[in-house]
Order: C-alpha cells, then sequence, then structure tokens
C-alpha cells in the first residue's frame, strides 16, 4: 500500500492482481486497486474530477480524466473517509498508476489538486 497527504487529504492505494483473460486474439492482464481518501483538515471538501495516468511496460501512457470517481463526487467532512475500488487491464504484467483528484473546499471555495502516488501494478507470478 501507498499513502500520501496533500494538504490535509490522505491518499492510500492497494492494488491486487486479478488474473489474465484473451480479448481480441491477445492476453491481457488485469489488476484492481482500492482507494481511500481521508479528511484529515479542518472544512469539508468535494471530489470533483479525477487524471489517472496508467504505464504498461509494454505500451505507451494512457491518460483518463473524468467527473468523480466511479460515478460520485464524494463530500468528505473533517475525519470522514470515503472507499472505492476499480480497475485497469495491462498488455503486460507490469505497469504502474498514478494521477490525481481536482477538489473544492466549501469553506474557501477554492479548487486544489491531491496527488495521488505512483502505485505499482505487477503480477506475482512475473516477479522474480
Amino acid at each position: 500500500m501507498v499513502s500520501q497527504i496533500t494538504r490535509g487529504i490522505k491518499i492510500s492505494v492497494a492494488t491486487t492482481f486479478e488474473g489474465t483473460y484473451f480479448k481480441n486474439h491477445k492476453i491481457h492482464y488485469a489488476f484492481s486497486y482500492h482507494v481511500t481518501i481521508e479528511n484529515h483538515g479542518k472544512d469539508s471538501v468535494q471530489l470533483t474530477t479525477r487524471h489517472w495516468e496508467i504505464f504498461d511496460s509494454l505500451n505507451d501512457i494512457e491518460t483518463v480524466d473524468g467527473e468523480g470517481v466511479i460515478g460520485k463526487k464524494p463530500v468528505l467532512k473533517p475525519g470522514e473517509t470515503h472507499t472505492y475500488s476499480s480497475g485497469c487491464l495491462l498488455a503486460s504484467p507490469f505497469g504502474a498508476m498514478r494521477g490525481y483528484f481536482n477538489m473544492i473546499n466549501f469553506t474557501s471555495t477554492r479548487s486544489f489538486r491531491v496527488i495521488v502516488p505512483t502505485f505499482r501494478l505487477s503480477a506475482p507470478f512475473a516477479i522474480n
């Protein structure tokens, strides 16, 4: 698990290798990631958008931008936590992801960026 705190918001990520499968005559490696967002600050905040950079050891970087996370724009009061799970497919058994969440502070009405630290995606059978 990796964790990082930005402006009082702690992001923790744990990953799991889910298996392989064939799609379009190619093997794909499936990974899930579990994100915990904790508000250690003194103000209520809302996650509005996300940005991901997905690195695959065999391919270029894939960039994903979107509203909220898994269809939600969670509001976190001080001391609250939001957890969600999602996943990605890679063409190789190794990769990584990193990104950020854009959030709004309800007290100041200002937007700010919370960093999601780089986390590795690796199939256990491929580790030397």
